[in-house]
């Protein structure tokens, strides 16, 4: 049977430093995880980070490439990005002990995504709203880590928790599965649509509002059947505008 391990996926937005790639491999290395996604990365020569991490060949061959983040993202059913900062948002926040528990419990369910961003900059607004958990590391007021430093502390508490990466997949859950990135997105987009329609946008800013949208649903962390019902809830509220403005009966 997999390990738990194998359904941690490691997901860098626009890598800048090859020399960060090349720590990262090594890391995954050493602590049983095989898979990372990159997305718009700088170039690279893949002989370069294998030079670098030695013995990785493995886990070098399997690095998929994305160019969207979306993409990279949608079929992983909890998204954990890390940050810095906490967010003015009411957002999820975790620890990497307290993430690392999570991602084993929900492993089984489907791929648990690390979300990174560029080593200059992280990641934007834009990448963080895709994600249902914020991840922060716990350190003085000099709170700047590099990149492969951040992955290693969150690496080595999936190790512990895991088990040493002997623990197997436990058997899927008899209720419904937690929904997939792409779920989220869908019934985001069909929210965000069904507002737009009724005008409630008109005197409220957009982003802001689809911010705090997915900051509550995130907490109430809905199931794929319960994320479903509130999409379908929103299409709904389209179709019947439709027939409403076609003058047909309801």
């Amino acid at each position: 049977m997999p390990s738990i391990l194998d359904r941690i996926v490691l997901v860098f937005n626009k890598p800048q430093d090859p020399v960060n790639i090349a720590a990262t491999v090594r890391v995954m290395k050493n602590m049983g995880i095989s898979q990372l996604r990159l997305v718009n990365p700088e170039p690279y020569d893949p002989w370069r980070i294998e030079g670098v991490a030695h013995g990785t060949r493995d886990v070098v061959s399997a690095i998929r490439h994305f160019d969207t983040l979306p993409a990279a993202l949608a079929d992983c059913a909890l998204v954990a990005a890390f940050a810095g900062k906490r967010r003015a948002a009411k957002w999820p926040m975790a620890t990497p002990r307290e993430l690392a528990t999570l991602a084993v419990e929900r492993a089984a369910d489907g791929p648990v995504a690390l979300l990174f961003g560029q080593e200059d900059h992280g990641l934007p607004n834009e990448a963080l709203d895709l994600a249902q958990l914020l991840v922060t590391i716990p350190t003085t007021e000099h709170s700047s880590l590099n990149l492969a430093q951040a992955v290693m502390v969150a690496c080595y508490e999936l190790h512990l928790a895991a088990g040493d990466a002997t623990r197997v997949l436990a058997p899927p859950r008899k209720d419904a599965p937690p929904p997939t990135h792409e779920e989220w997105e869908l019934a985001l987009a069909s929210i965000t649509d069904a507002l737009t329609q009724i005008r409630f946008f008109r005197t409220r800013n957009e982003d802001h509002v689809m911010r705090t949208i997915r900051s509550l649903l995130s907490r109430a962390d809905p199931n794929s059947r319960e994320l479903t019902l509130v999409r379908a809830a929103a299409i709904e509220v389209m179709r019947t505008l439709d027939r409403v403005r076609r003058g047909l009966e309801l």
